[in-house]
């Protein structure tokens, strides 16, 4: 600012001090010269892409001459300053308009001089943050240099769509969490470029990299400074007319580099606090959210996740339970979700066309958007399944894999438009997105372009002798192709690419843009138990099309249906789900009885339902949507102190054949450090006819979830173990240390005699 615009400030006295050490001469707002690019308008009226770039040689106006440095580096100087309020808000305002400067005012106090009471004292931050920015004329994208924050959006009359008052390293990011041996490193590891490059420049794309490279050394670094064992390069892109821009990353390990396991990896979006109060994360679960403030100022619950709002700055959410796992989509859901602004009315969206590059196949549950306002695109964790998910790295295991692209969408509307019509649009964007997949403008020669990929096609079909003698059309099944394993392996495997698609209603499948390399193909049916997988491996070069005809899968089946409980789709869904208790509602899955699951606490709701005696389930008399309980957990007592649980399934033989074998076959939708023992006719048997053994970590009970991993087991009942009129099965969850050890069932069936006596046999699929 000049001094003549403001007859207030006089001008000091020239300085006799160095630069650098205090006030110097002159009033005027830090400046940064920057070379900018000027943007040209195309023949289709659009501007093309465009990188401004700046002079790194930058002088404050406060005396500071931060020089030219050798390379990108960031210096923070404190000066004191005497500056008008006024002044002082056109310094931030001028500052942060700068590419290449950060100026905050960090303490204010009445100046005691003559200024007089509308003056200001401050301690003055000026902080030397060089800065790219990224612009296509709809939107512009700015990045710290060389660590390659998002640190602004500039979209549709928000100056930035990011929240200002967080740090430049936390508004826009990935992250990791990882271990190495038994140590796991605290907190998330931001991924933070050394070193950037320009990938294209052109008129419909500008593509830009931050990298990061690992060397050896940095292993005997303490542990607070060690970092990943992986080279990053982090990639982001906007094209020409398009509202929105790319993000990607190409993690590589090197042979020789150390053990190392990766426990989640995500990028991270936070929004403006003061602008985006709307979630949607599908077309049922979309609201107004509460803000951080409440979650801070609310009674935290059995965790740190869950809070009650005891004291919310909105009144219609106060008395709720927030808890982000609420909101927490499958894989094959999660490809829209974001937030909306009302005024002005923009909506903030993160699109995720693919899934090829996420863990665990279709149906792994993920985190989405949550209090923050935050928007997270996850490409791997251990949620809703446990430590078996983690990428398990050896000692010398090269590994190299490409997470993304994933869109940031932004959307605006007219103010005399309902803002919630942005949700309808952003779905529009979505589908677009899915039908350009695999896209064809990312410019790593790790992502594979569409004639650089291969398609299978097949019909399934399956084969269960006690329901059909013919095989029948597999009809809404998954079938994929995901790398080398056992039976059901997709659904812990992590360190590959997955490839999934639902069969139509004659079982016929074709999955497209599958990337080069061995493959296994796998395939589970709603309404069978267990998995399949053909029996040769698949080999996909460029362009390759195989078609495997007609494949049969016979589930496991060794005798006739005696009885059965559920419904074989994986899920706890078709059980009874109670209403939860009053006081810890969230008022959005009351609307919505598919979504009851989602309500924090249900699992104490088994000890008021059954304070003294435990489930009891008649065959042929009880309703199991009504009276089985969704989950299997302890009971609690007076003393906040937890017991194991026995439920008892009663059921009538006319005549039991001796000397043949029965099956139970026991399917369970989760299991979070549960062991689940079985009795036949005998509850106090010391040794159990069957026992699970200490099974899962998926944590789904706590986690709102309807399930986790899928567990089948295959149970050989001997015929001593029966006797004709009514039987009693007894199961024990057997671990009580927790409220939230326990199971999911997803079917319970009662197989007959069998042609060939079966052995016990069970497996993690």
């Amino acid at each position: 600012m000049d001094n003549k615009t403001d007859p207030k400030v006089q001008p000091r006295p020239k300085s006799n001090r160095p630069a650098g050490t205090g006030p110097g001469p002159g009033r005027r707002v830090m400046k940064a010269r920057q070379n900018v690019n000027r943007r040209t308008p195309n023949s289709d009226g659009l501007p093309h892409p465009s990188i401004n770039s700046m002079d790194l040689n930058l002088k404050t106006g406060f005396g500071l001459d931060l020089g030219q440095p050798d390379s990108i580096t960031k210096a923070i100087m404190t000066i004191n300053v005497c500056l008008t309020r006024r002044t002082a808000k056109e310094a931030e305002d001028r500052a942060a308009s700068s590419p290449a400067v950060t100026l905050r005012i960090t303490k204010r106090k009445v100046c005691e001089k003559e200024c007089g009471k509308w003056d200001f004292m401050g301690m003055w931050e000026a902080e030397y943050m060089p800065k790219i920015l990224m612009d296509n004329g709809i939107l512009r994208v700015t990045f710290s240099l060389p660590e390659g924050y998002v640190t602004g959006i500039k979209y549709g009359g928000l100056r930035n769509v990011l929240e200002t008052n967080n740090k430049k390293f936390n508004r826009g990011y990935w992250d990791v969490v990882w271990s190495s041996g038994n140590v796991r490193h605290h907190g998330a590891e931001r991924l933070v470029g050394k070193r950037f490059r320009i990938i294209k420049k052109g008129e419909n794309q500008t593509e830009i990299s931050f990298v990061s490279t690992w060397h050896p050394a940095m292993q005997k670094s303490s542990l607070s400074h060690r970092r990943l064992p992986v080279n990053v390069d982090r990639r982001y892109v906007m094209l020409r007319g398009r509202s929105g821009f790319y993000s990607y990353a190409i993690l590589e390990r090197k042979p020789t580099w150390p053990a190392a396991d990766i426990i989640q990896l995500r990028a991270v979006h936070k929004l403006q606090m003061s602008k985006f109060h709307y979630m949607a994360v599908s077309d049922k679960i979309q609201r107004v959210m509460p803000k951080l403030q409440d979650r801070m100022t609310g009674r935290r619950l059995n965790y740190a996740e869950a809070v009650r709002l005891t004291n919310s700055t909105n009144p219609e959410l106060r008395g709720e339970v927030d808890d982000k796992y609420q909101y927490s989509c499958e894989g094959k859901d999660n490809k829209l979700h974001g937030w909306i602004s009302y005024n002005p009315p923009v909506g903030f969206w993160l699109i995720t066309p693919s899934n090829e590059f996420r863990s665990a196949g279709p149906v792994k549950q993920e985190l989405t958007s949550h209090v923050g306002p935050t928007s997270l695109a996850m490409f791997h964790s251990s949620h809703y399944a446990g430590k078996v998910m983690a990428m398990k790295f050896k000692k010398g295991e090269p590994w190299k894999k490409v997470f993304g692209p994933y869109f940031v969408h932004l959307n605006s509307v007219s103010s005399h438009e309902d803002p919630h019509i942005l949700w309808e649009k952003a779905k529009e964007q979505m589908l677009e997105e899915v039908r350009s997949w695999p896209y064809d403008f990312p410019l790593s020669k790790d992502f594979p372009k569409s004639y650089q990929r291969g398609s299978v096609v097949g019909r399934l079909q399956v084969h269960d002798r006690y329901v059909n003698k013919t095989p029948m059309s597999a009809s809404s099944a998954w079938v994929g192709l995901a790398p080398p394993g056992g039976t059901g392996s997709w659904q812990i495997e992590s360190k590959g690419y997955q490839f999934w698609m639902q069969t139509d209603h004659r079982g016929r499948f074709e999955i497209k843009g599958i990337r080069e390399g061995n493959y296994s193909l796998y395939a589970w049916v709603p309404g069978f138990i267990g998995d399949y997988k053909y029996a040769f491996n698949l080999a996909i070069v460029p362009g390759s099309s195989i078609n495997l005809g007609d494949i049969v899968y016979e589930p496991p089946r060794n005798g006739p249906t005696l009885w059965e409980i559920g419904i074989p789709d994986r899920t706890a869904a078709e059980f009874f789900v109670p209403e939860p208790s009053p006081k810890l509602t969230n008022r959005l899955f009351l609307q919505n009885e598919q979504d009851k699951f989602r309500q924090y606490g249900l699992w104490d709701r088994y000890t008021e339902l059954y304070p003294k005696q435990d489930l009891v389930y008649t065959v042929g008399v009880s309703d199991y949507q009504k009276d089985w309980f969704f989950a299997q957990v302890p009971r609690r007592s007076r003393n906040m102190t937890y017991q194991a649980t026995m439920w008892q399934v009663i059921f009538p033989l006319e005549d039991v054949a001796l000397g043949r074998n029965y099956t139970l076959q026991l399917a369970l939708a989760s299991a979070a450090q549960s062991e689940l023992q079985v009795r036949f006719n005998n509850p106090k048997l010391s040794t159990p006819h069957f026992t699970t053994g200490m099974i899962g970590r998926d944590n789904a009970i706590a986690r709102h979830g309807i399930h986790g991993l899928y567990w089948l087991f295959s149970v050989n009942v001997e015929s001593s173990w029966l006797r004709c009129g009514n039987n009693t099965i007894f199961l024990t969850q057997a671990r009580d240390s927790s409220p939230f050890r326990g199971v999911m069932y997803d079917y319970i069936r009662l197989e007959g005699p069998s042609l060939n006596d079966s052995t016990i046999t069970s497996s993690v699929t």
